[in-house]
């Protein structure tokens, strides 16, 4: 049993069983990776991959075990190679984030450039997706930090510390009859059409969960992942804006209305794969995002078993607002 082939399984499997694709991604051949392949299963009398004629059609109950252990050996010599380099290395790297617009826009751009300025020599690199694609990215070991908000149950493989909490205004030209409204409700929300993120995006499950328990239905005329191109709609009179507050502190030409006690706040959250060994400019860059993860306090999250029990952990501590 040959590292290579470990990884040539997990990769085909990364690449929905596209043995082209992922010899493509390896820089390899397709022949010589289906000779691995087969050669693996050969020494462990198994059957990782079901096939149909040349093409591999599913994974087999028992190369779904192969593959997640496969996983985790090469997560682990990936954390031997980043203990040599901490040792060898130890301010040159490589940091991979996965987060969303609104994170990357507003909530990072003074923690990344002082991060830079303290690790010149870290090479930093920056990838947006939703929270499915966040969640695997680093799951697959793409990335190195998972930074969201939504869909939390997409993260159970990974670790996932709470950072702070954040709710969300209303922005409506200074015309808008919501402008004059001192402290608006859902209903005076609803009689609107509202423009906000794309379900799954950025705290949009709160906005819902709000309407539904007052006992209306947003109409909703316009979705996008991205506040800033919220904001031009609204502009354009689409309707209602709705988004993190965090995004419209520099605005001028809006009335932007607190809305924190109509939507329950959301929590963002920073996360990593279990397993991974931390270099110390990843302690610092956690530090710097949300200063009460201390290096201590991420070990012992670090040494936690079960979800509940990092939950438990963080449960006295308060985090900031935003």
């Amino acid at each position: 049993m040959k590292l290579q082939q470990l990884r040539y399984i997990v990769e085909v499997l990364n690449h929905n069983l596209n043995v082209s694709a992922t010899a493509e991604s390896l820089f390899t051949s397709q022949p010589g990776i289906s000779k691995q392949v087969r050669m693996l299963e050969d020494e462990l009398g198994i059957q990782i991959f079901e096939r149909s004629g040349k093409h591999l059609t599913q994974v087999t109950p028992a190369g779904k075990e192969v593959i997640r252990y496969a996983s985790e050996v090469l997560g682990k010599v990936e954390s031997i190679k980043a203990v040599a380099r901490q040792y060898t290395q130890p301010d040159q790297g490589t940091l991979n984030i996965a987060t969303t617009h609104t994170q990357a826009r507003y909530a990072l751009p003074e923690v990344i450039k002082g991060f830079i300025k303290r690790y010149p020599k870290v090479s930093l690199h920056m990838h947006q997706g939703t929270p499915t694609q966040i969640s695997e990215s680093v799951v697959k070991g793409q990335t190195d930090f998972a930074i969201a908000t939504e869909a939390l149950h997409l993260y159970q493989d990974l670790i996932m510390l709470p950072c702070y909490h954040w709710n969300r205004s209303v922005i409506v030209l200074k015309d808008h009859p919501l402008a004059k409204i001192k402290n608006i409700t859902v209903e005076d929300i609803a009689k609107h059409p509202i423009v906000t993120y794309l379900f799954g995006f950025t705290g949009r499950s709160e906005l819902d969960e709000a309407f539904n328990a007052a006992g209306f239905t947003p109409n909703v005329a316009f979705t996008a992942t991205d506040a800033d191109v919220i904001k031009t709609y609204v502009r354009l009179g689409l309707g209602v804006g709705v988004v993190a507050s965090m995004a419209v502190n520099d605005e001028d030409d809006f009335c932007v209305i607190d809305a924190s006690h109509i939507f329950k706040a959301s929590t963002t959250s920073i996360g990593f794969r279990k397993g991974t060994f931390l270099r110390d400019y990843m302690y610092e860059f956690m530090v710097r995002f949300a200063p009460h993860l201390t290096r201590p306090l991420v070990e012992k999250a670090i040494q936690l078993k079960y979800t509940d029990e990092v939950n438990k952990l963080f449960a006295d501590i308060e985090l900031p607002t935003r």
